[in-house]
């Protein structure tokens, strides 16, 4: 299969989700179908639902998992509108709880490899970006529309750009007479910002420009701070909900909500007494996230920021 995802971590996934009870699973961000294929094979009983945004990769996903027949069930939306789609979708589902839920927000090969969809510089083809193509707008409009401070605080934030106020000021010059239609005028724009002393880093000048549009026009960092709380609704007493992310401020946000859930009160400390009343919700079972080994990162090198947190919900009485 062209451009065929590599599944990052796949093994501590399986370990964690395969005997899950209720053994239901919703892989909210399905991609290719590398983790439902793995959990399916290692999960007697175990079904699954599939989420994702991504037309072209459900379509990929359903001819890679047919001989699963109907232990799996695909369907193409937001996981952070979860609980809608399954009752729209899946009505015979939603009558009984998740026993796991998998999150992996990374982007596919099979996105950034095609030179159509506009991920990458690697390849020059339309400056798109979106991972649904049928809704928003394509990273190409999205840079004719923003104003300049906006664009910076988006490179700043979401890509870490230390050169954030050049590159902005050079997109914004070309997009006074134009718009910026691909990859690779793109990448020009960014190259001639910058400073040559900057071409001698590990990555491309151009990465993190490329990352910071990419979150910023699939809303992605919102996505996650709202989903987190959806999905984890979703999940019956004693599921599990495990994310993988590839980013600082993804990482930050799974953090945060895990840490949150698993604690109780959280009323000023200078309080006499709580009267939040919060209860702890759940159980973190990854105390420092899971990372790839040095033989995944040798035969995949994207997965080399991958981190992986988990936790279990607790029940409510």
């Amino acid at each position: 299969m062209t451009g065929l995802h590599t599944s990052v971590l796949l093994t501590d996934v399986i370990d964690l989700l395969k005997d899950v009870r209720p053994p239901l699973v919703l892989d909210g961000t399905v991609g290719l179908g590398g983790h439902v294929e793995g959990l399916l094979d290692a999960g007697t009983g175990l079904r699954v639902i599939g989420i994702d945004r991504d037309e072209e990769a459900l379509a990929m996903a359903s001819a890679r998992l047919a001989n699963f027949g109907d232990r799996v069930r695909l369907i193409q939306g937001n996981y952070k509108d979860a609980a809608r789609l399954l009752a729209q979708g899946f009505a015979d589902e939603t009558a009984e709880p998740l026993g796991g839920i998998l999150l992996d927000v990374g982007v596919s090969s099979m996105q950034l490899d095609r030179a159509d969809r506009g991920f990458s510089f690697r390849q020059n083809g339309p400056l798109d970006m979106r991972m649904d193509r049928s809704a928003g707008w394509p990273a190409s409009e999205w840079l004719s529309q923003v104003d300049e401070a906006s664009l910076i605080d988006v490179l700043f934030r979401f890509g870490e750009e230390r050169y954030a106020r050049r590159i902005a000021r050079a997109i914004m010059k070309v997009c006074e007479d134009g718009s910026i239609e691909t990859t690779e005028a793109l990448k020009d724009i960014v190259h001639r910002a910058v400073p040559k002393n900057y071409f001698a880093g590990p990555i491309d000048p151009a990465t993190r420009t490329f990352q910071a549009i990419r979150i910023a026009v699939n809303d992605e960092l919102t996505n996650l701070e709202t989903g987190l709380q959806a999905l984890f609704d979703l999940l019956a007493p004693g599921g599990i909900l495990a994310v993988i992310s590839f980013h600082s401020l993804e990482d930050r946000i799974v953090k945060i909500f895990f840490r949150e859930l698993a604690s109780d009160c959280t009323c000023p400390p200078d309080l006499p007494e709580c009267l939040c009343d919060k209860q702890v919700e759940a159980e973190i079972l990854t105390r420092k996230p899971v990372t790839p080994s040095q033989e995944e990162i040798a035969s995949n090198p994207r997965a080399r920021s991958a981190k992986l947190r988990a936790v279990r919900k607790l029940s409510c009485d």
